[in-house]
């Protein structure tokens, strides 16, 4: 009777896996843990992905008379063309770090592409999925050159102005307090405010990421007068995010970033890629939906890494374009090179 009992609860618990898909996500073609609709279903009925952004941080994302660009918004024309074949099928949010996740998770956005760090309390509870980091960063901290500051001890004393509820913030007070230095943060809303106020001489640092804190000394009114000291306080792995048990959504996400940076690594360009699927490579044929399944397993179109590639070129591309030599910043690759030239840049096989 015990063993009959125990084989019951064990098929039991079988059929409920079942029915749920797994403990990762939906069965049967569903994306959504325990059933419903995939945000991957909404999206393509809609006929345009709705991309949360912030809107001001040159070279990632910022807008000017109305038209958007950088990285960030690369990233979601690279989803928008993988999905529709057209890269201006979005409709861009701009959306401040306080409220960037509550429009996630409340649905007013199907994902971030907005300079936000992967950590742990994020991708677990707050609910976030990360998808591959498109930048790597660290934290950094902006002075005034005439201050005559050269470390974060010479803000002994002073003020440093920085974007509430942020990453940033709370790495600011562990860095001074293991430090020892007194230092008040004066935190902003929204990063705007928080440029303004330094700028305007109400604080004497601003901290941020290093890449922002490079972008936005450029908007600023005498920007050689601006310096980022020799120090880097933290990781900061940055890219785009999904609401979390939506793997179908997700991996939409993840794997229209991840065959920009597969691109790279098979040296197919915008300009080439449309003649790949000619290419005598059997991976490549692959990558662009010329033989095989990738895309339709997924529920997407077998060529969606070809269409996104298309659109926006591949990462390097991408990099290069808003950040790099093609871009105001002259930013090296760094980190963010690809792994077979010393970076962390690596994309899963396309099998």
């Amino acid at each position: 009777m015990k063993k009959q009992s125990l084989m019951l609860a064990a098929s039991l618990g079988a059929l409920a896996l079942t029915s749920c898909g797994g403990p990762g996500g939906g069965g049967d073609g569903e994306g959504v843990a325990g059933g419903g609709t995939s945000r991957l279903d909404t999206v393509k009925a809609r006929g345009q992905l709705i991309c949360g952004v912030d809107g001001g941080i040159p070279g990632f994302s910022f807008v000017d008379n109305g038209e958007y660009s950088g990285l960030d918004v690369d990233t979601c024309k690279a989803v928008a063309a993988a999905l529709f074949d057209d890269p201006n099928a979005v409709e861009y949010r701009n959306l401040d770090s306080t409220e960037r996740f509550e429009a996630l998770k409340g649905g007013e956005v199907d994902m971030l592409a907005r300079n936000t760090t992967w950590t742990i309390s994020r991708d677990s509870s707050v609910g976030m999925e990360f998808g591959p980091t498109t930048f790597y960063d660290g934290q950094g901290m902006m002075v005034r050159e005439s201050s005559g500051v050269t470390d974060l001890q010479g803000l002994e004393g002073g003020t440093v102005c920085v974007e509430a509820g942020t990453t940033t913030e709370l790495n600011l007070t562990d860095q001074f307090r293991q430090l020892g230095i007194n230092a008040t943060p004066q935190t902003f809303q929204s990063a705007d405010a928080a440029y303004a106020a330094y700028e305007a001489g109400s604080c004497e640092g601003m901290t941020s990421d290093k890449s922002q804190l490079v972008a936005r000394r450029s908007t600023l009114s005498n920007p050689d007068e601006h310096v980022l000291l020799e120090v880097t306080m933290s990781k900061e792995p940055l890219g785009p995010l999904t609401i979390n048990n939506d793997s179908a959504w997700f991996d939409t996400v993840k794997w229209v970033t991840y065959a920009l940076i597969q691109a790279e690594e098979f040296g197919l360009t915008a300009d080439t890629i449309a003649e790949a699927a000619n290419s005598d490579n059997p991976d490549i044929k692959r990558f662009v939906g010329a033989e095989g399944t990738l895309g339709e397993d997924m529920g997407l179109p077998n060529d969606f890494a070809a269409r996104a590639v298309g659109a926006v070129g591949n990462y390097g591309e991408v990099f290069e374009r808003n950040l790099g030599e093609g871009s105001i910043f002259k930013l090296e690759r760094g980190q963010n090179a690809l792994y077979t030239e010393g970076g962390l840049m690596y994309s899963p096989p396309f099998r």
